[in-house]
């Protein structure tokens, strides 16, 4: 209904009696429309008219010269900005001559504190073309950059007359509450991801396995439906991110991203390039990866990381699938009697390596399912 009919209704009553009780409701409904409008902002706007604008403009820019677009980006950036996630990837996006470029700061942890940042850009990815050049430069002073801690987790960066606070995502005092973690697992960190989702990266010592566990103590900023299957599985329907409700906690596990996204390497490709660096204690997370991979003993950092820093150990226990089918398998194997008991959290971890273009399977289903290959639907 209309505010405007139910005020109208409500002064043409003044002359009743009751006038009085009237007009202490309209008060009262007056300050409850205040207080809600003031609990939440109103939506940003985005309009195709500004895409059209930014396509067709004619601009200007060297992009075979890293410091000219690193200066770019900077001089484009208020002077203070938010990293949120957890890698501490600041992510921009950029049209040039109708042709869309993606790429990202980052303040490293392993380096950050030695003055060095980490810049690249590409021409955005798409499913239908999956390979773009990339321009990476390590950048320092040597470089004309200075990278400054003025505080934990707050770093200024400065490239000649312009200077950017980047405020780093503290999650430091997150706890996952006790029923989304199990007796036998460890809680590695916080996970924020690009998309905006949270996460719990727990990792369970006795089957050697990771997961990612959707963190519920916050506003999940997405909207989960159930598959047509199973009421157990739920889909983001931003995100594309798919969970199985546990049967035995109060969780919800990652079990699947869109492949689509994953091929477009976009926001929503998943949590495996988010690891909670800023809040891992010590050695735990590359205890966790080498009781899983002894073979890389000697070989990756606290962090899984190559000594070179070109590679990191892949933390990706959930499946790229192409429709809500091909989740169905986690729950055939979550509900399967011939799944021994003591294997039920080995239903959501799945290789992916092991299959190629055939759809995953969940790790004790794996052994005994021959590998078919999905039909492409692109």
């Amino acid at each position: 209904m209309n505010g405007f009919s139910n005020r109208a209704g409500i002064f043409a009553s003044l002359n009743d009696p009751t006038r009085s009780r009237w007009l202490l409701a309209a008060i009262f409904v007056a300050g409850l429309l205040h207080a809600s409008a003031a609990d939440g902002d109103r939506p940003r706007l985005y309009t195709n008219e500004t895409y059209i604008e930014d396509i067709t403009r004619d601009t200007a820019l060297p992009l075979s010269d890293p410091k000219a677009v690193f200066a770019f980006v900077l001089e484009s950036l208020p002077d203070r900005v938010k990293v949120y996630p957890t890698e501490n990837y600041y992510y921009f996006i950029f049209y040039h001559h109708g042709v869309r470029y993606a790429g990202n700061i980052r303040l490293d942890t392993a380096d950050r504190d030695q003055g060095k940042l980490h810049f690249a850009y590409y021409e955005d990815l798409s499913e239908w073309r999956d390979k773009s050049e990339v321009t990476y430069r390590l950048l320092d002073q040597s470089y004309g950059v200075s990278v400054e801690r003025i505080d934990r987790l707050v770093y200024r960066v400065s490239y000649g007359d312009k200077r950017v606070i980047f405020e780093l995502n503290d999650l430091s005092k997150v706890v996952p509450p006790p029923q989304a973690i199990g007796l036998d697992e460890k809680f590695l960190g916080p996970v924020f991801d690009e998309s905006g989702i949270r996460f719990f990266l727990v990792f369970n010592p006795k089957l050697k396995i990771f997961h990612y566990i959707l963190d519920e103590t916050v506003k999940v900023a997405d909207d989960l439906f159930q598959s047509a299957r199973t009421n157990r599985i739920l889909i983001g329907k931003r995100t594309g991110f798919a969970y199985y409700l546990d049967r035995r906690l109060d969780r919800k596990i990652l079990i699947g991203v869109f492949e689509g996204n994953a091929n477009a390497n976009n926001y929503f490709d998943g949590p495996f390039d988010q690891l909670p660096d800023n809040f891992i204690e010590g050695e735990e997370l590359r205890q966790a990866i080498l009781a899983v991979d002894p073979g890389r003993a000697g070989k990756i950092d606290r962090f899984g990381g190559s000594p070179d820093g070109s590679s990191r150990f892949l933390i990706a226990p959930y499946t790229h699938y192409r429709t809500e089918d091909d989740l169905h398998v986690f729950h055939r194997c979550a509900t399967s009697k011939k799944i021994p008991r003591n294997s039920y959290y080995r239903c959501f971890v799945v290789d992916e390596s092991e299959y190629g273009d055939a759809p995953a399977l969940p790790s004790p289903l794996a052994k005994t399912t021959p590998k078919i290959k999905r039909k492409s639907t692109k």
